[in-house]
């Protein structure tokens, strides 16, 4: 339990809507987007960059833990707190009034704690758009911290490339603010002092504002279902659409049979395109697209698609079984409903991994083989962006197996498909998820010892209080 001391100078500095002190309005702050669930000290909402420094500085001054917080849409125990009940939350989720939008520099100038959705609402109208496509509605803040991707990073990329500056509240003494909010696409004058802010999980400080590059809003879409002849087909069938697409080319999402199937079962609403209902083993789902509004005499986007395809249907190798060109609300719908789908099959194990893209097949073909024999009774529905090779390894165990009564079943589950997407084929152990204490072990276990001493280091010439979930090194600074 905190000190009444410490309540009181909390509230002091952030008003009574910025500090949570009943346990019944905190649970929705404790509990996470999956699994995890845990108890905080108290919730702190600061609303601007001055309060989130003050706040800040208290705590680190008074040794209270803090785990940034921004739209609580992770999926790896980031942000949320343990269960100790010593670590306090600080939420964003106040921090979403500043909007400044520069239509000349093509970027736009928010808050940190404002929702992708509301973001992407009011960019609308001008015809832009932050193009980070995700399935949830995280904060931009949150999308900072953990480097997020999407479904469309094969055409925009990820956070890290669309972020043009920032500022940042340190975790020291002073709550030190950090003013990167830089402009500028091209500013080659020394360190790119923002990139240390994205992707580490909130740990090396707390991102209040930022600077976003924008595109400009398709105004033209095609999409197909494609059955490549085979997984050793996907990569010749990409290389095939990226040579005759080029830009045109926005995503290459592959989706296995069970994942396709669980969908259909759980998500009434969608339509079964394929040929008597039955779906394929391995489905990809293509989208080209234009930023202008069609013009008198073009070709159109479905017949471009159209096109290509009957090219890569007739190439010698022949790496095209069947294509469904259709709707793209309707064909991304069924793209957005896997997770859904999947979870309502059983006990969902999930894997956030990356490759090299010659070898994700590989590895999603090695771990379908081996999987009978390791672990019976695991259901594999895969699903990810094989445009920039990475897979939402989803494993499924139905909730009355026997399996969940082992308490060593998921830890060598785990074990085991880290080691063969590690070791065997030189993959990363989070693609886009970022850390988080549920992956704090192949953190440990798969980084050098030089790098988890120079990211050590860096966190404590950062942030050298107790901030965020993660610990970069041997032991977390102090």
């Amino acid at each position: 339990m905190i000190e009444q001391v410490h309540i009181d100078a909390l509230t002091c500095i952030l008003g009574d809507k910025g500090v949570v002190k009943r346990a019944e309005d905190r649970q929705a702050y404790e509990t996470g987007a999956r699994y995890d669930h845990g108890q905080a000290l108290v919730v702190l909402r600061p609303a601007t960059t001055a309060e989130t420094s003050a706040t800040i500085a208290y705590c680190v001054r008074h040794g209270i833990a803090l785990i940034p917080q921004s739209g609580n849409t992770g999926l790896v125990s980031g942000s949320t707190p343990d269960a100790s009940g010593t670590e306090a939350i600080l939420s964003l989720d106040r921090l979403a009034k500043a909007f400044e939008l520069d239509l000349d520099n093509r970027s736009v100038r928010v808050d940190a704690g404002l929702r992708l959705s509301d973001l992407n609402r009011r960019l609308e109208e001008h015809g832009l758009f932050f193009p980070i496509d995700l399935g949830a509605d995280p904060r931009i803040g949150g999308m900072i911290a953990t480097n997020t991707g999407g479904s469309r990073f094969l055409k925009y990329g990820d956070v890290r490339r669309n972020v043009l500056g920032m500022t940042v509240v340190l975790a020291d003494d002073d709550g030190t603010v950090l003013d990167l909010q830089c402009d500028l696409r091209k500013n080659n004058t020394g360190v790119d002092w923002k990139q240390l802010f994205v992707g580490t999980s909130g740990a090396f400080g707390v991102v209040t504002e930022c600077v976003l590059n924008l595109e400009r809003l398709p105004q033209q879409t095609a999409t197909a279902l494609l059955v490549p002849a085979s997984g050793a087909h996907v990569m010749p069938l990409l290389r095939a659409m990226e040579e005759r697409l080029g830009a045109y080319l926005s995503a290459f999402e592959g989706m296995s049979g069970n994942a396709v199937t669980a969908a259909f079962a759980h998500v009434p609403s969608l339509k079964n395109p394929f040929q008597g209902g039955h779906v394929p083993d391995y489905v990809i789902l293509a989208e080209i697209s234009r930023t202008w509004a069609p013009r008198e005499g073009e070709q159109s986007l479905d017949a471009v698609l159209e096109t290509v395809l009957a090219e890569v249907w007739e190439m010698e190798t022949a790496p095209l079984a069947d294509a469904l060109v259709g709707p793209p609300h309707e064909i991304w719908a069924l793209r957005h409903a896997l997770s859904e789908g999947v979870k309502h099959l059983g006990k969902l194990i999930a894997f956030d991994v990356s490759f090299r893209r010659g070898d994700i097949m590989a590895f999603c073909d090695h771990m379908k083989a081996e999987m009978p024999e390791k672990f019976p009774g695991v259901t594999v529905c895969d699903f990810g962006h094989i445009g920039d090779g990475g897979v939402h390894f989803n494993l499924v165990v139905a909730k009355d197996s026997p399996l969940l009564g082992d308490p060593t079943f998921e830890p060598r589950l785990r074990e085991w498909v880290f080691a063969v997407a590690v070791e065997t084929y030189h993959g990363s152990f989070s693609a886009e998820h970022a850390i988080g204490r549920r992956n704090q072990a192949y953190y440990d276990l798969y980084t050098n010892d030089k790098l988890k001493d120079m990211a050590a280091g860096l966190k404590t010439l950062t942030s050298p209080g107790k901030l965020g979930s993660v610990r970069f090194g041997p032991a977390r600074a102090e």
